[in-house]
């Protein structure tokens, strides 16, 4: 009989948040994954006293002392990370439920994604009878932030930050770490899901849906096991937080091949976006536009109402944003005289006032204040893009600081996305001010369709007004 069950926060909190972790299958071979899971967890910054290896054959494992089961662990253990062979994962499941152990994360892989479906079924039966939750198997691991935990083998843990990341591919989600570490992404939690034998993926969107460190969550799926319970589990959280999903899987190939892999089903495609739709996730195509979009949607509020203004220092980069805001369905209008006459106070006469404001390459720090000052406080106006690109006249610093200082003093709940075009400069200012929580792009398209994520959460939570 299975032991009650708590609240999925709850149960799922010592995976994520766990005081100590168990490594069964450590190994003192720098080739194994479980000598490279207790290096992670140490380099990490994990406390080297809450790691426990597990080897029967082992008296240390990277200086730490080494037990031959986690039954022989002196405390209690919150989660176990097994990385042992598949014929043994049964008798290790075992030895942890009579330890008490609340939580498994499990590498192994050999199951279900191989055809043995039967026995993952049964090893869920087992997991749950001792009233565990199981992660996996067939994953690369657990990474954490917040208690700088490294339960994987991810070399290097993605920078800290407030999007959840949860991939059901294990080695897109090892390669995009670093990929976060170089575009200085940060992440409060990766979450490699693997075959979703037990906890899925609507008991992850409830978890972080209660995270106080996560303001929104990344999705790559290529398939759900469960559709019903997962859309109406993302309903409700995607009234809390921002939800953006990448769904691989869509040309006949794509699906078969993400199928083929994973073992969940990939369905067709087009049902999935109606489901999207209905249930607000927001979803993406491209990496790129993953992590774009949960950037902007983690650090700035909806607008409540349809009207954009553009604010920029170059007529071509004013355009390519206005073909964009068509292609992402954003208001793009002229603004009232009213709006015209104190825009002119921050351009010279060749300047354009007809949206896109075109303060001209002459634009320094000044008329950038003063033109993203006005724009956020007119009433008219629902959010603005500042677009820069880098002139002699003034450096990407001062435009940075002009732009913060506008925000600051506006002091209302308006979004605002920036693209800083450019080099090395450019490229420090937009960290600048992902740093102040002010989304940064290196194209005007890119700002585009991270304002277009906005304003789609926006209609989905009812919040525009004409």
């Amino acid at each position: 009989m299975e032991k009650p069950r708590s609240s999925v926060v709850e149960q799922l909190r010592p995976l994520f948040r766990p005081r100590t972790v168990a490594v069964v299958g450590a190994s003192r071979k720098p080739e194994k994954i479980g000598y490279q899971v207790v290096r992670n967890l140490m380099e990490g910054g994990f406390p080297r006293d809450r790691i426990f290896p597990i080897n029967p054959y082992a008296d240390e494992i990277l200086g730490l002392k080494a037990y031959p089961s986690v039954k022989d662990v002196p405390e209690e253990v919150d989660l176990a990370v097994i990385c042992v062979p598949a014929r043994i994962v049964f008798d290790v499941v075992r030895d942890c439920g009579e330890k008490g152990v609340k939580a498994i994360a499990m590498i192994t892989a050999g199951f279900g994604e191989v055809g043995n479906v039967e026995e993952e079924r049964r090893l869920v039966e087992l997991v749950r009878s001792y009233g565990m939750r199981l992660l996996g198997p067939n994953i690369v691991g657990v990474c954490d932030t917040v208690n700088r935990m490294n339960a994987s083998f991810c070399q290097a843990l993605p920078p800290p930050g407030d999007i959840a990341f949860i991939t059901q591919s294990g080695a897109l989600g090892i390669a995009l770490v670093g990929w976060t570490i170089m575009e200085r992404i940060g992440l409060s939690d990766l979450v490699s899901v693997g075959n979703k034998a037990d906890v899925d993926d609507a008991d992850l969107l409830e978890f972080f849906a209660h995270d106080p460190h996560t303001r929104a969550i990344a999705l790559y799926i290529e398939g759900v096991k469960n559709g019903r319970r997962f859309f109406e589990t993302a309903r409700r959280v995607s009234k809390q937080k921002p939800i953006v999903a990448l769904k691989a899987g869509r040309s006949e190939r794509g699906a078969a091949a993400a199928a083929s892999h994973t073992g969940a089903l990939a369905g067709a495609d087009r049902i999935y976006d109606a489901a999207f739709q209905q249930s607000g996730i927001i979803r993406a195509y491209t990496i790129d536009q993953l992590f774009d979009w949960c950037i902007a949607l983690a650090s700035q509020p909806p607008p409540r109402k349809r009207p954009v203004v553009i604010v920029t220092n170059g007529g071509g980069a004013g355009v390519m944003a206005t073909d964009a805001c068509a292609d992402y369905g954003l208001a793009l209008e002229d603004p009232p005289d009213d709006l015209k006459n104190v825009f002119r106070q921050y351009m010279p006469p060749f300047g354009s006032t007809r949206n896109p404001i075109d303060l001209t390459g002459m634009a320094r720090r000044d008329e950038y204040y003063g033109a993203v000052l006005t724009a956020l406080q007119h009433s008219w106006v629902g959010a603005v893009i500042v677009l820069y690109c880098h002139t002699a006249i003034t450096t990407p610093r001062e435009v940075a600081d002009a732009i913060l200082d506008a925000i600051r003093q506006a002091k209302v709940d308006k979004p605002v996305t920036v693209s800083f075009i450019g080099g090395a400069e450019a490229d420090e200012a937009s960290d600048y001010l992902r740093q102040n929580r002010v989304p940064c792009y290196p194209t005007p398209e890119r700002a585009v369709a991270a304002m277009g994520a906005l304003y789609r959460r926006a209609e989905y939570l009812g919040l525009l007004r004409d």
